[in-house]
């Protein structure tokens, strides 16, 4: 007669032992991957750069995130069903055929307990902290685990490929700018970063996907000196400029030839006048080219990013923009590059500008047409489209397909549009409101 197995044995305890052992396993896999995804890749470089070894590796760990994330789901999937293997065959030999059930049953709440919530719970807590800590044996599981990983990103991969998906190696880093991008929108929302502060950031932040046409002084506004008027006639139009620096044209406006400066034409008018002090003219004989500087021409399609480090490696702060076919379109300083990062830049010498933007207690924004419609958007928090048109008047147009008319309604973008004044063909006055 054969004796009976006893059902608590030391293989019951060996098995109870490898349960856990598995569980606290698969609870570190599971912390790990949250914090390594989670954990700020600045504040790890912060880390590393005061001398934490742990932050150094966490770094590099976390620059493949596709290899990290196959061997953490790897290992953590290996000991999940390892022991939902074990915890089945153990309540099998307790309970016979309903021990299926129950070992499923428990092992769900003990893996959702320990092994995921309460590590990812901790583990979002403290990301840095904990990515530090679990760096080196997750170090240890991706050199393990490496060929197998290798071989199923491959796979992967083929598949992807096959319903026509491309991965890119390079997309995490355009990624890191919309990530920047992203949390300071996300700081001013929460209230910790400022509206000012946010637009200036996201202003330096645009100024490499801007081009210099969309911000550049159109030719109807620029001021412009005559070579051929007499030297008393241009030191009165550049005085009474409120402008360092005027083009100087000859013979047609599109025929530039020169920049002036004002202290250079004053510099060599008093000079000539110190010359010729007993003549009757004391400016004759005066040339305006000998003074004007050479000219700057760039293309309208220039990011504002590559001009403004233009300007800087020139030592310049003005230029005429011109198009495809070398019409002059407009002109640009690095003023004006750098309002698009810390707002109006006004002084003693600018004359006082109409106010253009100004809200009504209905909740209407009336707006002069030339106002771009980035500054719209960033002086009200609107979303309105700038791809098609760079000013408010623009956008109009667009959508309309026509020169609109005064008194004229459109509705597009979830915003109305009135027309409140036209002159000419342009557009010089709008009043909007949010649907």
């Amino acid at each position: 007669m054969e004796t009976a197995t006893p059902l608590i044995d030391t293989a019951f305890w060996i098995t109870c032992g490898a349960i856990v052992a598995l569980l606290a396993l698969s609870a570190f896999f599971s912390g790990s991957e949250t914090a390594l995804t989670a954990a700020s890749r600045g504040k790890l470089k912060a880390k590393a750069e005061k001398g934490s070894h742990g932050a150094e590796r966490a770094l590099k760990i976390t620059a493949d995130s596709e290899r990290l994330i196959g061997s953490v789901l790897l290992g953590n999937n290996l000991v999940n069903i390892l022991a939902a293997s074990l915890a089945t065959a153990l309540f099998t030999r307790l309970f016979g055929d309903s021990g299926v059930a129950l070992a499923t049953l428990v092992m769900t709440i003990l893996v959702l307990v320990f092994s995921e919530v309460l590590p990812k719970t901790y583990a979002i807590t403290n990301p840095e902290k904990a990515a530090v800590l679990a760096a080196p044996l997750i170090r240890l599981a991706i050199l393990l685990f490496s060929p197998i990983v290798t071989a199923v990103r491959a796979l992967v991969r083929g598949i992807l490929w096959i319903f026509g998906v491309r991965i890119d190696p390079a997309s995490h880093i355009l990624a890191v700018r919309e990530e920047i991008a992203g949390v300071i929108s996300l700081g001013h929302v929460e209230g910790a970063v400022q509206k000012e502060d946010r637009d200036r950031l996201l202003g330096a932040l645009d100024l490499g996907d801007r081009d210099v046409e969309e911000i550049m002084r159109h030719r109807s506004e620029i001021e412009m000196i005559d070579a051929d008027m007499p030297a008393q006639k241009i030191i009165e139009n550049v005085l009474q400029s409120a402008h360092t620096r005027l083009p100087v044209f000859s013979g047609n406006p599109e025929n530039i030839v020169g920049v002036l400066h004002s202290k250079d034409l004053l510099r060599a008018a008093n000079a000539r006048s110190q010359i010729n002090r007993a003549t009757a003219n004391p400016l004759e004989g005066f040339s305006i080219l000998e003074v004007a500087m050479k000219p700057y021409f760039i293309p309208e399609t220039t990011p504002l990013d590559d001009q403004m480090h233009e300007f800087l490696r020139r030592k310049t702060h003005f230029a005429l923009v011109v198009d495809e076919y070398g019409t002059l379109q407009g002109l640009i300083t690095l003023e004006d590059i750098l309002e698009e990062i810390v707002g109006e830049i006004t002084d003693e010498f600018d004359p006082e500008e109409q106010e253009v933007l100004k809200l009504s207690d209905t909740g209407d924004v009336t707006v002069d047409g030339a106002m771009t419609i980035r500054d719209l958007n960033r002086a009200t928090d609107w979303n309105l489209p700038d791809e098609e048109a760079n000013t408010v008047a623009g956008l109009v147009i667009h959508e309309a397909q026509t020169i609109p008319v005064e008194g004229q309604v459109f509705s597009f973008h979830s915003y109305r549009f009135e027309v409140v004044a036209r002159k000419a063909n342009r557009v010089t006055k709008l009043k909007i409101r949010p649907l």
